[in-house]
C-alpha cells in the first residue's frame, strides 16, 4: 500500500470549478488532508500573483507548502515567500516568440512586473488571461521595444483549431531549444526547454525527502501530461480530452463533479487502490 505524502493540482478545470471557485467538499478533503500531513501543491500556467488567493483560502503557508507557477517555471515557498526555482526566456527569445507568432498570424502575450503585456487590440483571449490572473493588461505600440528585460514564459493565443496546427509546427521548429504546449485550447506556452510541472515537481520533492511514488498529480490539460507521467499515481480529470485520460493511470470525475476531492477521499483516506499500470 503506497502512502501519499503530496497531492500536487492544476487549478483552471481541476481544482477549480467553471466560476474558477474550490468547492466545500474539495475544500475540505484537502484541507483534511493538510491535517494529516500531505502537502497540497498547487501547479499552473498561472503566474504566481494569480494562484496566491487560492493558496491562501488553502492555508498552503500555515502547511509549508508550494505553488508551482508559469508552467514549473517558478517554484515558491508560500510560507517564506522565497523563489526556490526561476527559470526565464531571454529578451533576444521573448523577441524571436513574437516574430513567429507574427509570422503564424496569431498573437503573444508575456508579463512584465504585474502586468500582462501584448500588441493585441480588444482580444477576447487576453481578456480572458486578464480575468484569470487578476492583472492588468497592457496594449503597447510595439511589444519588441516594451520587453526589454527576461521574461518567464510567452503566451501565443489563438482560436483552437489555430492553434493546434500552430503547436505541431512550432514544437518540430523549436523541439531542444524550448518547451511549447498547450495549458488551455486557445492557450500556447513557450517556456525554456526542460522547464514545465514534471520537471519542477522533481525540483521539488528531492530536498523535501519525498519519492514520486508518493505523489498524485492530478491535470486536465496537455501542460499537465508531464507531472501526470512524472507522478506515482497520475490523475486525468473527467472533463480532460481522452487523449490525456488515456496515458493517465487513473481517471477521476470532473471539475464540476468534485473530481479532485473524489481522488483525495479514496487514495489518502481510503487508502491505495489498484490503478492501471
Amino acid at each position: 500500500m503506497t502512502t501519499y505524502k503530496m497531492i500536487v493540482l492544476d487549478l483552471d478545470d481541476t481544482l477549480l470549478r467553471d466560476d474558477y471557485s474550490i468547492s466545500p467538499r474539495t475544500k475540505e478533503a484537502l484541507m483534511r488532508a493538510q491535517e494529516a500531513g500531505v502537502k497540497v501543491v498547487l501547479a499552473s500556467g498561472r503566474p504566481t500573483f494569480a494562484m496566491l488567493p487560492i493558496a491562501k483560502e488553502l492555508e498552503l503557508a500555515k502547511y509549508g507548502s508550494f505553488i508551482l507557477s508559469f508552467n514549473g517555471a517558478k517554484i515558491t515557498n508560500c510560507q517564506t515567500g522565497e523563489e526556490l526555482f526561476s527559470s526565464t526566456l531571454s529578451v533576444e527569445t521573448i523577441h524571436e516568440m513574437f516574430a513567429l507568432s507574427r509570422r503564424e498570424g496569431i498573437e503573444i502575450l508575456s508579463y512584465v512586473g504585474d502586468d500582462i503585456v501584448t500588441q493585441a487590440r480588444n482580444n477576447k483571449y487576453i481578456q480572458i488571461e486578464s480575468e484569470l490572473t487578476g492583472m492588468r493588461a497592457v496594449e503597447v505600440d510595439s511589444f519588441t521595444d516594451y520587453v526589454q528585460q527576461p521574461v518567464v514564459k510567452g503566451l501565443m493565443i489563438a482560436d483552437p483549431e489555430i492553434l493546434a496546427i500552430v503547436e505541431k509546427k512550432l514544437q518540430a521548429e523549436l523541439a531542444g531549444r524550448l518547451n511549447v504546449m498547450r495549458s488551455k485550447p486557445f492557450y500556447l506556452e513557450v517556456t525554456e526547454v526542460g522547464v514545465d510541472k514534471g520537471a519542477s515537481l522533481d525540483h521539488l520533492i528531492k530536498p523535501l525527502g519525498i519519492t514520486k511514488d508518493e505523489v498524485i498529480a492530478i491535470g486536465d490539460s496537455y501542460n499537465d501530461l508531464t507531472m501526470i507521467h512524472f507522478a506515482g499515481l497520475g490523475v486525468a480529470m473527467g472533463n480532460a480530452p481522452d487523449d490525456i485520460k488515456a496515458v493517465s493511470q487513473y481517471v477521476t470525475d470532473t471539475n464540476m463533479n468534485d473530481g479532485v476531492a473524489k481522488v483525495v477521499e479514496k487514495f489518502i483516506f481510503d487508502g491505495a487502490v489498484e490503478v492501471r499500470g
